[in-house]
């Protein structure tokens, strides 16, 4: 176990606040003012963003995208939240600020990013559904814990790209579940790492909690309905990925523990798998 490794990067983590691509205090004051029972209006929401106008610039470009298909031109920030919705603005920054991370950094080449966010785009969709089947949660919130759940990995690519490849050769190898071949190779696995880095952005604990329990949900100290739902959307949406792998079993269980019908809950997931709507969320980000 590579414990001084994985010391020395959870010491680093933190400092990855000052990586985004834009001032940290947007995103903090964007999550303030979008929160649950706040009255903060849409202009106060576009004046906040218009702080950075290459923010701005890409949060209109894709808004205007094909994947919205709106009828008309949006020109700015606050109309794009009142058409789109508050949720969906939060996303498209939060995304936004991932993709920022790529550019600086890099990746490993055999790191696919369009599979990356296929998946991240489904388990929080499965999520959203989830929600409504079993009444947990708020599904806008339970969208973004989805869409953020695996961003560990890639941080774990961009900051130590040679330990995750040797994660992911003992993944290989041993035919185990990424979050068990990283305990096994340092003792800790992604869903906790990027929760470290989503604190340092000052994001809830009702986003962040799910992220980093999705694999231990019943540890969840404050969100652990909402951490079931991450856990059992992930698995789902594995288990139809790979019929055989180690999910199926996981997802019978997760199914009876929250009583949701498993047959209805995979073929959701499979329906998205063979939807347009995921294709068209990774092209919209790159």
């Amino acid at each position: 176990m590579n414990q001084d490794k994985i010391q020395g990067f959870l010491q680093e983590l933190p400092r990855m606040r000052g990586d985004l691509p834009f001032s940290p205090e947007i995103l903090g004051r964007l999550f303030v003012q979008t929160g649950e029972g706040c009255l903060v209006s849409l202009e106060a929401v576009g004046e906040t963003l218009g702080k950075d106008q290459g923010l701005t610039a890409r949060i209109l470009r894709l808004a205007n995208s094909a994947y919205y298909g709106l009828q008309a031109e949006i020109q700015t920030v606050s109309r794009a939240a009142a058409v789109l919705g508050m949720s969906e603005i939060r996303n498209i920054v939060l995304a936004l600020g991932i993709d920022g991370l790529t550019k600086q950094y890099g990746l490993p080449e055999d790191f696919d990013l369009g599979r990356y966010w296929a998946h991240q785009f489904m388990v929080a969709t499965v999520a959203k559904e989830l929600s409504d089947m079993i009444d947990v949660g708020k599904p806008d919130s339970l969208f973004t814990s989805g869409l953020l759940h695996d961003f560990g990995k890639l941080v774990t690519a961009l900051k130590r790209p040679d330990d995750w490849s040797a994660i992911r050769e003992l993944a290989e190898n041993e035919l185990l579940a990424d979050s068990d071949a990283e305990e096994e190779y340092w003792g800790l696995d992604h869903a906790v790492i990027g929760a470290l880095v989503l604190r340092s952005w000052d994001l809830p604990a009702v986003l962040v909690e799910p992220v980093n329990w999705h694999h231990s949900p019943d540890l969840s100290p404050g969100h652990s309905n909402e951490s079931n739902v991450i856990c059992l959307a992930d698995c789902v949406v594995h288990a139809v990925a790979e019929p055989e792998g180690p999910y199926a079993e996981r997802v019978d269980e997760l199914c009876q523990a929250v009583d949701v019908d498993m047959d209805d809950l995979l073929e959701v997931a499979e329906e998205l798998v063979d939807s347009d709507d995921v294709e068209q969320f990774v092209n919209v980000l790159f």
